[in-house]
């Protein structure tokens, strides 16, 4: 197969080479998020769909599996599951966050209201489990059942953590490994696993999408501070949502009296004013925070790339490894 000379970013490369199977997936993802008596629930689920996010997670599914030599029907399903459960998670996690962008639009809770995006995401997660019963694979069932409580306990962990100054990096780790890495591995995981992969490729292959989605939530949190309006979210969120992303607990921990008295007022309790991002900004570059965030997410990238030692020769892995590189190519 001859892959469009004009696919030069490595995700469009891989979307190139998963052509038919994403199309595929696309097709099923329509069919599956229609509802007889609820017209809202295709209104709200095609508006985030069709926004223009890159597929990557139901990708990493599909690519897992047509490494490993799979011929079945199955990865569209697993692909499928795997985006509507990204989907039901920024539904919520919108109306958690009162957030009113996503993805360069207003968000489904501003267009609509916040019942409307919770009860969609709670349709789309059972939507997500109807489709992967449908496999017969218990594991596949239960690898993404595990991912799916991981979520929204990695969500929990964060809401608690939030405005607390004391929060530790080990804590961080946890929340972005929950509430991002455990789609990530169980994308790459289910598709090694339908294919009966040998368990040293699935664990590769487990281990390689748990790295990517560490340096991929890193890559997040440092763009928040440090991107633009075009990355499709407002810069700053995470300061005015006292989130303690790693860039301001690294800072935070470097800080001195009255750095503190700073961080106290503006994220332990709330009160924030014209110029605070930008005061916030300068004590991050003062104790290096930001460019210690960046060789965090280049380290947790590079390993995603050793990880793929473990998996056959084949045109995907590369592809793979380009992804792992492309995630943090915004920072490096």
């Amino acid at each position: 197969m001859s892959l469009d000379v004009t696919a030069t970013k490595p995700h469009e490369r891989l979307a190139e080479a998963l052509a038919p199977e994403m199309e595929a997936v696309n097709l099923m993802i329509r069919d599956r998020m229609s509802s007889e008596h609820a017209p809202r629930i295709p209104e709200v689920t095609a508006h985030l769909i069709e926004a223009g996010g890159k597929r990557l997670r139901p990708m990493l599914t599909l690519a897992a599996a047509k490494l490993c030599g799979y011929e079945g029907p199955y990865h569209i399903h697993l692909a499928t599951t795997v985006e509507f459960i990204h989907t039901a998670t920024l539904l919520h996690d919108d109306v958690v966050d009162e957030s009113d962008q996503r993805r360069g639009r207003p968000t489904a809770n501003l267009l609509w209201d916040n019942q409307s995006s919770v009860l969609v995401g709670d349709y789309l997660f059972s939507r997500s489990f109807q489709i992967m019963v449908e496999t017969g694979s218990i594991r596949v069932l239960g690898i993404l059942a595990d991912a799916s409580a991981t979520i929204a306990e990695g969500e929990v962990l964060q809401l608690t953590a939030a405005r607390d100054l004391t929060t530790t990096e080990d804590t961080y780790l946890k929340v972005i490994r929950g509430k991002t890495a455990a789609l990530f591995s169980a994308a790459t995981q289910v598709g090694a696993v339908i294919s009966g992969a040998d368990e040293s490729v699935e664990k590769a292959l487990y281990d390689y999408g748990d790295a990517l989605g560490i340096a991929f939530q890193m890559v997040d949190d440092l763009l928040d501070y440090g991107g633009t309006e075009a990355i499709g979210k407002n810069i700053g969120d995470d300061f005015r949502e006292r989130k303690l992303s790693l860039p301001l607990i690294k800072a935070v921990a470097k800080s001195d009296a009255d750095e503190m008295a700073f961080w106290t007022r503006t994220i332990a309790k709330g009160k924030q004013v014209e110029g605070d991002l930008e005061a916030a900004l300068d004590i991050m570059r003062k104790h290096g925070a930001l460019d210690d965030t960046r060789d965090e997410a280049l380290q947790w990238a590079a390993k995603a790339k050793a990880c793929l030692a473990e998996v056959p020769a084949h045109d995907i892995r590369d592809m793979l490894s380009d992804i792992a590189d492309y995630v943090v190519a915004r920072i490096s």
